[in-house]
């Protein structure tokens, strides 16, 4: 019961201090001139230009600092395994942040070059790997399932590099219409929120499940303001920052396979771009209207909220199904 207490404590604490930053930070991006510049492709999100972006602050900043006064209160026990957290956390934030500066600085959307953010990515990915390993962790990825534990020797770094980077990259082609990625990864923290409660008594996982529900009060308070139509986009520092967090968390709870269920919607949206630029290179044809799969249904004539809905249904079923049967993956 006590656990249940401190995680609806951290959702509520997240859930005001992003609600008041939303009204003292969006009026400032707008003085900054922050804002999103849409792409010459999506003409029906014209009406968007101009919205202020780097929203992802909204939530970045709230969450250390509910963080911190769970810290003072004794909610929270300052783990190496938020240690660990919080540093991918942080660090992606920074990346997002240089991201989204360089694309307001020049005035389209093109920010770090592709190969300067996977390089940032590869060395955040390869400090994780070095703290996580030498923090006495194995090099094991678990199928609970069949009980079998795959030692992966050095090839763990590059499962975890594929886990981090593939997250950060999904819920960063995810983010394309008002409140889809914001939503589906409040559901997705919040399921891992309960994935490490269910382990509690491992050391340092109460800490990371607090962690995630503070994170799903942050998001929530985001909400308020990035659904449609949206006062705010959460940017680059919003959405690289929750992919990456989100596959630490999986890694840390030794639930990484429960991490592809859980974030389905995100990898078939991921799938969905992959498909259409491999059927182009080797077809010369669209298997989508257009992708990322969300604008495809655009293209159809779908309304952007009943977009959102229904990729917000199908990503809360699979994270029930990876309750109820994922928690042993």
């Amino acid at each position: 019961m006590l656990i249940l207490t401190k995680a609806v404590l951290a959702m509520m604490i997240g859930f005001v201090f992003a609600g008041v930053l939303g009204f003292i930070i969006i009026p400032l991006l707008r003085k900054l001139n922050f804002k999103q510049n849409i792409s010459e492709y999506l003409e029906e999100h014209g009406k968007k230009s101009g919205t202020p972006t780097m929203g992802g602050i909204i939530f970045i900043v709230p969450t250390l600092l509910a963080v911190l006064l769970l810290l003072l209160m004794g909610n929270i026990t300052f783990s190496f395994n938020l240690l660990i957290v919080l540093f991918v956390f942080l660090s992606y934030a920074v990346l997002g942040f240089i991201d989204d500066y360089l694309k307001i600085r020049r005035g389209h959307n093109d920010g770090l070059l592709g190969r300067q953010k996977l390089l940032g990515q590869f060395l955040i990915s390869s400090i994780f790997f070095y703290i996580f390993i030498s923090s006495g962790n194995d090099p094991i990825v678990n199928i609970y399932t069949l009980g079998i534990k795959l030692d992966l020797g050095i090839f763990y770094y590059f499962f975890i590099l594929m886990v981090l980077m593939g997250s950060s990259n999904a819920v960063n082609l995810t983010d394309g219409l008002d409140g889809l990625a914001g939503g589906l990864a409040m559901i997705a923290f919040g399921t891992f929120g309960m994935i490490a409660w269910s382990a509690f008594w491992v050391a340092g996982y109460q800490d990371i499940a607090i962690f995630a529900f503070v994170l799903v009060g942050t998001l929530l308070g985001f909400l308020m303001f990035n659904t449609y139509p949206a006062k705010v986009f959460m940017g680059d520092t919003g959405s690289l920052t929750l992919g990456a967090t989100l596959a630490s968390i999986a890694i840390i709870t030794s639930h990484e396979l429960t991490l592809v269920v859980v974030a389905g919607v995100f990898v078939i949206v991921t799938l969905s771009v992959i498909i259409q630029i491999a059927s182009i290179k080797l077809r010369d044809k669209r298997v989508f209207l257009m992708a990322p799969l969300h604008h495809h249904f655009e293209r159809l004539g779908w309304h952007e909220n009943d977009i959102v809905k229904l990729f917000w249904s199908v990503g809360l079923l699979l994270s029930m199904m990876a309750i109820t049967f994922g928690v042993w993956i």
